[in-house]
């Protein structure tokens, strides 16, 4: 795997995620009882930059309303990981895609309110313009840039009396996006970004995110 040299929206940069994304020896995990979901980490064209599509959940649901979130959800029976990422990003963004759009997968994160998730990760040229949330489970549409993904003061890595294992989250202009989305947005930077084999799996999550 190599470090991108420019943070740019280029074929170039498509190639040598794709690169990365594909030489990178993803993990998945196999523990009875829980529930199985897949996310998107989507790259596309913002202000002229490479950025990841971002959510703010509905405050209306009843699990985890108002936090941060990447486009996903529960995979349904009969679908595998991939196509239920496609279905949740058209369902929740408006964003219709294909699997040639796809890169590749990144490790399976457990989460603390049992579920195994797979991120998927996607390259598109789709216009921010055309997004549109469905309000039954997205408040907001938001574009993460490489720029602000790469920043020097994240991750941000703290202790809680509950557990052994520090918490992640990853700053986002004045707020930070904590873990399970936080460690799935640093796994994509170290592996796609810069080139190395990092793992997330060991990096906790906020108590308030283990309902």
């Amino acid at each position: 795997m190599r470090a991108l040299d420019i943070l740019d929206f280029s074929a170039q940069t498509r190639d040598q995620i794709y690169f990365n994304v594909q030489h990178f020896a993803d993990r998945r995990q196999a523990q009875a009882g829980l529930r199985r979901a897949a996310v998107t980490i989507t790259v596309f064209r913002y202000n002229g930059e490479p950025a990841i599509i971002l959510t703010r959940r509905s405050g209306r649901l009843r699990n985890h309303s108002g936090q941060w979130a990447l486009p996903g959800g529960r995979i349904d029976e009969g679908e595998n990981v991939v196509q239920a990422a496609l279905r949740e990003l058209h369902e929740e963004i408006n964003l219709p895609l294909d699997h040639s759009h796809v890169v590749g997968t990144l490790d399976d994160y457990l989460t603390r309110s049992g579920y195994i998730i797979t991120p998927v990760v996607i390259w598109c040229d789709a216009q921010y313009s055309a997004l549109e949330p469905n309000l039954d489970e997205v408040d907001s549409i938001h574009a993460f840039t490489f720029g602000e993904l790469s920043r020097g003061d994240s991750p941000f890595l703290e202790s809680i009396p509950e557990s052994d294992r520090p918490v992640l989250s990853m700053h986002y202009g004045d707020d930070r996006i904590f873990a399970p989305t936080g460690a799935l947005l640093y796994q994509f930077r170290e592996v796609a970004i810069c080139g190395r084999e990092t793992r997330v799996i060991d990096f906790e999550q906020p108590v308030f995110a283990w309902r």
